[in-house]
């Protein structure tokens, strides 16, 4: 980002209230959404092509702690506790300053015994209730640079295989029930959709096939979207673009997004483009790389 006002915003607003403690997660999105907004506003467009690069590198995380990251540290690649470094033989380098994110809290139920069947000589078993959510609290994470010690690569692994992406793209189209189709008659376009249908041109290069593909399903998976704004078929053709950016960027196929005007002076709407932009990368990462999610808070 050219200007970082956002550290010390951040910070402060995790201060609020006198003690330390966060107030609210929504509360921080909102934050991380302002200051998004005011330096696109100051002049620095880059600032989104920055938080849609944070959007693909941490994925499979919550919108919250990737507007964390990537207005308090948007180099960062690989994040971690300070715990977890040294047990990856890394520690982090005096002075740094860890990039404060939302960790889950989770209950800890205790087993319950269940009542043995009256008719039979049945022992009584232990059941385990579900872990419920109770809140967050703020943790922090430091990135690799800030690290020192044994190479290390937590990272998230994509295959990028591009036969076995477009196996998986076409797996998640059938999940979605989204018929695609092969047609020279669209040309000279590459791929149109309509209503859970997906029209690709015949004997495109892999790479070709991807991008297309990914913008189709980016545009159907939008379209089926519940929202809470009214949107026009430009906002979800934009809000697509930033889907293949996101997507294509964490496969290697994409190193700077083009212009993309994602936030045109509407707050609520640039929050909430946000947000379906990285549930829908999410969904298409998350089908081409199945892993477990380590979602820090909403």
């Amino acid at each position: 980002m050219a200007t970082n006002p956002t550290i010390g915003s951040v910070q402060s607003s995790t201060n609020s209230n006198g003690n330390g403690k966060i107030r609210s997660v929504r509360q921080m999105i909102r934050s991380g959404v302002e200051l998004l907004a005011h330096d696109i506003e100051a002049g620095h467009p880059e600032v989104l092509a920055e938080c849609l690069k944070a959007m693909a590198r941490f994925f499979w995380l919550s919108l919250g702690n990737i507007l964390l990251i990537s207005t308090q540290r948007p180099q960062s690649t690989q994040v971690a506790g300070f715990r977890a470094w040294n047990e990856l033989g890394r520690r982090v380098r005096q002075g740094e300053k860890g990039i404060m994110i939302f960790a889950p809290i989770l209950s800890q139920p205790k087993p319950v015994a269940s009542q043995p069947d009256a008719d039979q000589n049945a022992s009584a078993e232990r059941v385990q209730p579900e872990t419920q959510l109770l809140g967050f609290r703020p943790v922090r994470v430091w990135d690799i640079d800030q690290t020192e010690g044994e190479p290390a690569d937590i990272s998230s692994t994509l295959n990028t295989d591009l036969a076995d992406v477009l196996t998986k793209l076409m797996e998640l189209a059938t999940s979605a029930e989204i018929e695609i189709q092969y047609s020279d008659k669209i040309a000279p376009a590459k791929s149109t959709s309509y209503r859970g249908m997906i029209r690709l041109l015949s004997d495109m290069q892999a790479e070709e096939t991807v991008l297309a593909l990914v913008r189709e399903l980016a545009i159907q998976l939008l379209y089926q979207t519940q929202r809470r704004s009214f949107v026009t078929r430009d906002v979800i053709r934009t809000e697509a673009q930033a889907v293949v950016f996101v997507v294509c960027f964490a496969l290697g196929l994409m190193s700077e997004p083009d212009f993309i005007e994602l936030y045109q002076g509407n707050l609520s709407l640039f929050s909430e483009s946000l947000e379906v932009i990285k549930r829908t990368a999410s969904i298409i990462l998350g089908a081409i790389s199945p892993r477990d999610e380590q979602q820090g808070g909403n």
